[in-house]
């Protein structure tokens, strides 16, 4: 066999050092695609995006799925390692390591405040349109001990139901506005309510009430229950009535004023920052603070990831003694319990 003459050699070697270059190229705009996409999805959540005009409508429904992505943050890594990018991979670390930071701490138990105050059980359920099991929900509250009960989705025919279950023998004083469909809610409660204005128009039904424990100080409970932001005009109705929600009442001479709390389907969770303003006035997630921030309360046994949307909110000076979530036979969310401590 004889060898390539010279020309035949120099005609060869442009076509061997483009092949080699494609390869090249693929694998670098596949390691800096995943560094795109994840520093893509930090970005949007550390700006804030279901508060940012034009893209808020989409970005909230998404956001609440940022645990998911914070899981899959390796992915990058391992992609800009499995091809050689240096500088892609020293990127995507970058990025796992600013999710993670804003996700994870939601798993780790916080220092709790010198509460001295009373104890006070708060549990929270979404019915699914009164379709929950009552037997089944007077059985938790009963095992659980709770002390006030907010509920979501209370129909006016439902409310008889749960009655004669025997939810007001052990909660016999209650603030309810049940309607049809999932806008009514109410709070049932061990001590006696006085009601309290809404916080403003919201679509669903806001109940608020106080009461004052024996030798402890006056509670205010609002059950929330926000329209999910499933659309443009839903998106917005879900922001204003989130931010219409009061804030925690300041110290006052004396200790006379409120401990307020907020229990319900927020229909959002931390990794959104229109709940985050919320909490930021003065509230302190329970389940955050309990480090049982990522444990789920909705879509359960469903097609899509559940996800954490039904929250206690308590003043920042309460303890959180414990939190814990619980299936609900009949219903799509897991009830909420968590034992504080007040001030």
């Amino acid at each position: 066999m004889t060898d390539m003459t010279a020309p035949e050699k120099q005609q060869a070697a442009p076509q061997t050092a483009a092949s080699g270059e494609r390869p090249a190229r693929w694998r670098t705009v596949v390691a800096w695609a995943g560094v795109i996409g994840w520093g893509s999805w930090a970005v949007l959540r550390f700006a804030g995006g279901d508060r940012l005009p034009g893209i808020g409508a989409p970005a909230a429904p998404l956001l609440a799925m940022t645990p998911y992505v914070v899981a899959a943050a390796p992915i990058p890594v391992a992609v800009a390692l499995l091809t050689r990018r240096r500088r892609a991979a020293v990127a995507a670390v970058v990025v796992a390591v600013a999710l993670v930071a804003a996700v994870a701490p939601r798993a780790v138990s916080d220092d709790r405040p010198a509460a001295r105050g009373p104890a006070l059980r708060v549990m929270s359920v979404n019915l699914l349109f009164s379709e929950a099991d009552p037997d089944e929900l007077v059985k938790l509250v009963r095992d659980r001990n709770a002390d006030v009960l907010s509920l979501q989705e209370l129909r006016p025919e439902a409310v008889d139901r749960y009655e004669r279950a025997g939810l007001n023998r052990l909660l016999p004083h209650k603030v309810v506005d049940a309607r049809d469909g999932a806008a009514g809610s109410g709070l049932y409660s061990r001590h006696p309510l006085r009601e309290l204005p809404p916080p403003g128009p919201t679509q669903f039904a806001t109940p608020r009430a106080e009461f004052t424990l024996p030798g402890g100080p006056t509670v205010e409970i609002t059950a929330v229950h926000p329209v999910p932001p499933i659309s443009s005009a839903a998106y917005r109705q879900w922001r204003r009535d989130i931010l219409l929600l009061p804030a925690a009442a300041p110290s006052a001479p004396g200790g006379r004023a409120p401990v307020r709390v907020l229990a319900g389907d927020f229909n959002a969770t931390l990794d959104h920052a229109t709940l985050r303003r919320l909490t930021s006035r003065g509230y302190a997630d329970a389940a955050d603070r309990a480090g049982a921030g990522l444990v789920p309360t909705w879509g359960l046994g469903q097609p899509r990831p559940p996800i954490t949307i039904d929250h206690i909110l308590v003043d920042r000076r309460c303890a959180v003694n414990g939190f814990t979530v619980h299936d609900v036979p009949g219903s799509d969310h897991r009830a909420v319990f968590a034992d504080i401590r007040l001030p």
